[in-house]
């Protein structure tokens, strides 16, 4: 549960300030991309990878998650553009549906109907919590395109490092060393071709913008690695509690350091994730 609870205050960490960095019109991409260099130097200082046995390393694992991580960064901010915060909240959110299925039918998970109950009761304040009267833009042509990849690369990316934790060959240090190496590389390419093109100046405060998130990142992935480790029988309680438990931090933070407002709907849907976290930590 402390890896959990962990994970979740350094998602939402990284949340505000990706918010705070749409405000000040930060270069989302390359303030990315240096969050993986921090990342880097952080597991090699902390942890002191070793390097043993690496013919073992997962390498679809790490190059999925090596690619992903970044580029859906990159999509998640076109998506917004496309079809709106609140559409691209929704497909982010509901993407819980996808590790959840992979729980049961990839890592055999036994799901009791009370923890299947606790699950349903989440699902529904996922949806409660989402701010349906607030404008979300007019979606443009295509747009569901970048709904469909938010979707499911998120969900993806939960399962893969779901493996990547049950990987007993390479230690796990070693692996998320691998991790943000490869997710430096790509972010680090795109940066490039965007500045070739002359779509952005290359800005060195967003280095140190970049390794403020990364401080944050690199704590919610590896309390997320942890966590699963943890309680490896029980991956759909990770999957939710996750979920659900940066939708109430979040929530909060919203209301009381940025002076957002909350529905009836919102209100109920925070009741109703309490509840779901409870019922699925204690069945």
């Amino acid at each position: 549960m402390l890896y959990v609870l962990l994970s979740i205050c350094c998602s939402v960490a990284v949340s505000i300030m990706l918010k705070l960095a749409k405000r000040y019109h930060v270069d989302v991409l390359q303030a990315i991309t240096w969050n993986y260099s921090i990342a880097i130097v952080l597991t090699w200082l902390i942890f002191k990878p070793h390097w043993v046995n690496l013919d073992a390393a997962p390498i679809n694992i790490l190059g999925g998650l090596g690619i992903l991580l970044p580029v859906l960064f990159v999509i998640l901010a076109a998506s917004v553009t496309k079809t709106g915060i609140v559409r691209t909240d929704v497909a982010q959110r509901l993407s819980l549906f996808i590790p959840i299925l992979a729980s049961y039918f990839i890592f055999g998970e036994h799901l009791s109907l009370i923890k299947i109950a606790g699950i349903v009761v989440g699902l529904i304040a996922i949806l409660c919590s989402i701010p349906w009267g607030k404008s979300g833009g007019k979606a443009t042509s295509g747009g569901w395109f970048y709904l469909l990849v938010v979707f499911v690369g998120m969900g993806v990316i939960d399962v893969l490092f779901k493996q990547l934790s049950a990987v007993k060959s390479v230690p796990y240090t070693s692996l998320l060393f691998m991790v943000f190496v490869l997710a430096f590389i790509c972010a680090f390419i795109m940066l490039i071709i965007k500045i070739i093109s002359g779509k952005t100046k290359f800005s060195f405060p967003h280095i140190l913008i970049g390794w403020t998130l990364g401080v944050a990142n690199f704590g919610n992935i590896l309390f997320y690695l942890k966590a699963h480790q943890a309680l490896v029988s029980k991956p759909s309680t990770v999957f939710t509690a996750m979920n659900i438990g940066v939708i109430v931090l979040g929530t909060l933070v919203g209301l009381f350091i940025f002076k957002e407002k909350l529905s009836t709907l919102n209100k109920v849907g925070i009741f109703l994730a309490l509840i779901a976290v409870i019922v699925i930590f204690n069945f």
